[in-house]
């Protein structure tokens, strides 16, 4: 199969204005979001209808695509409003609607006929006869079930038509379930995983007890570490991706996680599929920087074989904090920094940010809005300036290495930027 000189669009998650924003400075291609209905991530934010048309006017300024989810399996009540919020996406000048429901796909073709039809992993293509099935229906591109491997969808390219587009998943949590339909949240606490309230039980710690004895558990104990028997390890193809050249999109899972994470992690895929496109080896510099963001351990999930159960635990690996990020800086490194965490004169950070490769500093001291000395910045968003030794973009973050306990970890996950 022919790759040479071939480059996938990356295509990253933008759960809202600054996710958004951080994604296409750091070099996506392409960017995926929801609207206000209809969106697989129900606590990601999201974007009304005023602020997706200015998403739209600002990734296509810089020259990237906007996909908008709407890959809930409506209900009957829900049906009356799929047409205005197709004509909204239509108007607003969204690329690609990405859909699972076949009453949904319909209706995007006559709702919103200049906006591609994408088929979200929800609908769970495993073969070339749903993927072109799809494709003579109208689809533009089919968005591949994580569960195959890399041999599956190499024959689903060389089965279906050349302009069939083809997406993977190639970073980001992994769901137990088959393509994430999963009616255990739903059981268990009421909130749909297929409706984008997904409460992530399998990743909870489970314990015995028995009718009698209420309020006594008993350990279940697969090993030492206890029994996690539904967790699962993210995704990293980071390492792999010359392998994956002859897709037409490679997606980066986390419309729910941080903006710290939309940038570093799209940034590290952009210079990874930079070099892979020309053959040349990944620097080791960018993978080290997918283990800069808050993860869990990793696999290659289902690319190369079943990734196997993960019997350990559930909890973030998050060893590095954003401290502050960068909202000026001139051509002599006077930066104009915005408070993110605190940190004081002295300590050791580092700084990445859009285009530029990580590099060391110990803070020096610095000054506040009136120019006051300044040893210790500590009110959240605050502003306040700092000599760097060269300058930097906009947007760039300035970041420090924490140890935080596995709980300070999750509580603080959703909110590193």
């Amino acid at each position: 199969m022919e790759t040479k000189g071939k480059k996938p669009e990356l295509l990253a998650p933008a759960g809202d204005m600054e996710r958004l924003r951080m994604a296409v400075l750091y070099g996506a291609d392409a960017v995926y979001l929801a609207g206000t209905d209809f969106g697989m991530r129900a606590f990601a934010g999201n974007f009304s209808p005023e602020d997706l048309r200015s998403a739209v006017d600002f990734a296509h300024a810089h020259g990237v695509r906007v996909h908008c989810t709407v890959n809930t399996m409506p209900r009957n009540d829900e049906a009356d409003r799929l047409p205005p919020h197709l004509e909204l996406l239509e108007d607003a000048g969204v690329d690609a609607v990405i859909l699972a429901d076949l009453g949904a796909f319909q209706l995007a073709g006559r709702y919103a006929p200049h906006v591609q039809r994408h088929v979200s992993t929800q609908a769970g293509v495993t073969n070339y006869l749903a993927a072109q099935a799809w494709h003579d229906l109208g689809a533009s591109r089919v968005i591949l079930a994580r569960e195959l491997s890399l041999e599956e969808i190499r024959t689903i390219r060389e089965k279906t038509a050349p302009s069939l587009e083809l997406e993977a998943f190639v970073h980001g949590a992994m769901c137990v379930s088959y393509s994430g339909r999963c009616l255990l949240s739903n059981y268990m606490t009421g909130r749909d995983s297929s409706r984008g309230a997904c409460a992530q039980p399998c990743r909870y710690h489970y314990a015995l007890m028995e009718e009698k004895r209420p309020g006594e558990f008993f350990p279940i104990e697969e090993d030492g570490q206890g029994s996690y028997i539904m967790n699962s390890r993210d995704m990293c193809m980071v390492d792999h991706l010359e392998d994956l050249l002859f897709l037409d999109s490679l997606k980066i899972e986390g419309r729910a996680k941080s903006a710290y994470y939309a940038a570093i992690v799209t940034g590290a895929y952009r210079h990874g599929l930079d070099a892979a496109a020309v053959g040349l080896p990944l620097d080791p510099v960018w993978r080290e920087e997918v283990e800069r963001v808050s993860h869990r351990p990793y696999s290659t999930g289902f690319f190369y074989g079943q990734p196997g159960q993960y019997y350990e635990h559930s909890r973030y690996i998050r060893e590095w904090q954003v401290a502050a990020v960068v909202t000026d800086c001139d051509g002599a490194g006077n930066a104009a920094l915005s408070l993110r965490n605190k940190f004081r004169a002295g300590d050791a950070l580092e700084v990445v940010g859009p285009g530029l490769r990580p590099f060391s500093i110990t803070a020096p001291e610095m000054t506040d809005g009136d120019g006051l000395p300044l040893f210790e910045p500590r009110t959240p968003r605050m502003v306040f300036h700092m000599k760097l030794p060269r300058p930097v973009p906009p947007w760039s973050v300035v970041r420090r290495a924490v140890s935080l306990s596995p709980r300070q970890a999750d509580e603080t996950e959703e909110n590193a930027l």
